[in-house]
């Protein structure tokens, strides 16, 4: 028997449980699964009662990993990634496995060597990005490679977005599928990549403001920002000397520019508390951010003060937003970023009927005997419902998984782990397109 225990049971995890669920009784599995609020996987958890469990578990009280990681021989974790080092640690110390779909950050990769030591897999980055990015990526590049195709440009780009049928008409077309903060707190550091041999760097206050257009087939066009450093990704994806390397998150047209307005007037600031009142509205928020008041009204004034058309698209969604109306902000003392963010948690939730909807896709060119080719590689996955998201599948899915392989014994390498390597993203990407008709679309043409 294989028991597996799972630290948190929010959003993302949905598909994961059940994937979890599906083969426990197949492949002996004892599942426990961990929450701040077990009660609500009483009912996902009625008809597989004799092997899954429910457990308390408040993240806050971190001692109680001494009492759980030593009851599992494989712990996955779906906390927040400030946890993950000391579920690491806590996994290292007793001798477990852990999967998690997070990037590796730097406190544990100073656990590579003890973590070899113990005999224990660290596997990391095994969701949807990082995860199938990595998966996807090595795949092609590997096919691109055994052509003989010698690698000039590679760009990626992923985002969790509403399905055409819910986009209605919010004139964002984005809704929060993963964490709100996450997402108001994006791209806050310089965004470093490369392009035709020269590094380029993008500050956060420009990193909105310059974009790229992508058309994924069946699904129109999507705007492109750079993502924090791409750079770091050319020794894993064995790209050290390609003259361009850049990946991005992918939104609906119009959305970067509009969020670019919001960056500009002040309210994605997270270092600074404003001393405000709850009973403060954001009409007088946004009247705060500007000069003293001339003449116009305060939409009109905004437009000016960012050099925007008045009625353009911009204008258009920051008033949709209610930037401009006496709504309390019913948050006292808060930071711009808190605000922004309450705000936005409540303009921007699912609703019962919405599908979400996540988009990958990669550019790579390559010259092939003396001429130049390049292939697209595009995944649209749509969500079932609020519940069971696009994104909760592509983030657990993979990692159940990864977590399958490594209970069956298929995955020896000790250490840190990442889906780099062919006997981790060969047979899940298979899986996903069998079982659950997730694949890539691939293209190839030549440029000239």
């Amino acid at each position: 028997m294989t028991r597996i225990l799972l630290l948190g049971a929010g959003r993302s995890a949905s598909s994961l449980i059940q994937y979890l669920l599906r083969y426990a009784p197949v492949e002996n599995w004892q599942v426990s699964i961990a929450d701040v609020n077990p009660a609500h996987l009483d009912p996902v958890l009625a008809a597989h009662s004799a092997y899954a469990q429910a457990i308390s578990f408040d993240v806050a009280e971190v001692e109680q990993l001494d009492v759980l990681v030593p009851t599992a021989d494989i712990v996955i974790s779906m906390l927040p990634a400030l946890f993950h080092p000391l579920v690491a640690q806590a996994c290292v110390r007793y001798h477990r496995h852990l999967v998690t779909a997070s990037y590796v950050s730097p406190e544990i990769r100073m656990m590579a060597e003890d973590a070899q030591a113990a005999g224990v897999a660290l596997v990391m980055e095994c969701g949807l990005d990082p995860g199938l990015d990595h998966m996807s990526a090595m795949r092609a590049l590997t096919e691109i490679r055994e052509q003989g195709g010698e690698l000039t440009s590679f760009k990626s780009y992923c985002g969790g977005l509403m399905a055409p049928d819910s986009e209605g008409a919010n004139p964002w077309k984005y809704k929060f599928t993963w964490n709100p903060r996450n997402v108001v707190l994006a791209g806050q550091s310089t965004a470093k990549y490369l392009e035709n041999g020269h590094p380029r760097f993008i500050p956060y206050q420009q990193l909105f403001a310059r974009t790229e257009v992508l058309s994924v087939p069946g699904f129109g066009e999507f705007e492109g920002y750079a993502n924090r450093d791409s750079l770091s990704y050319r020794q894993p994806y064995g790209l050290d000397n390609i003259p361009t390397i850049l990946r991005g998150t992918l939104r609906r047209p119009g959305y970067c520019s509009a969020w670019n307005a919001l960056v500009r007037l002040g309210l994605t600031d997270d270092a600074v508390h404003l001393g405000n009142a709850a009973a403060m509205t954001w009409q007088e928020l946004i009247e705060a951010y500007l000069p003293a008041a001339t003449a116009g009204s305060l939409p009109e004034r905004v437009a000016a003060y960012l050099n925007l058309a008045p009625q353009g698209q911009e204008m258009t969604l920051l008033t949709w937003l209610g930037l401009f109306t006496n709504r309390p902000l019913d948050l006292p003392d808060a930071t711009p970023a808190q605000l922004l963010e309450r705000l936005l948690t409540e303009k921007w939730q699912l609703a019962p009927g919405d599908h979400d909807m996540i988009v990958m896709q990669h550019l790579f060119d390559f010259t092939l005997q003396g001429r130049r080719h390049r292939r697209t590689s595009s995944l649209v996955v749509l969500g079932d419902d609020a519940t069971h998201t696009a994104m909760a599948k592509t983030v657990g899915l993979p990692l159940g998984m990864v977590v399958r392989r490594l209970a069956k014994g298929l995955l020896p390498q000790r250490g840190i782990v990442i889906p780099t390597l062919p006997d981790i993203y060969e047979p899940v990407l298979d899986e996903l397109a069998a079982d659950y008709g997730i694949r890539f679309e691939e293209h190839e043409f030549a440029l000239s």
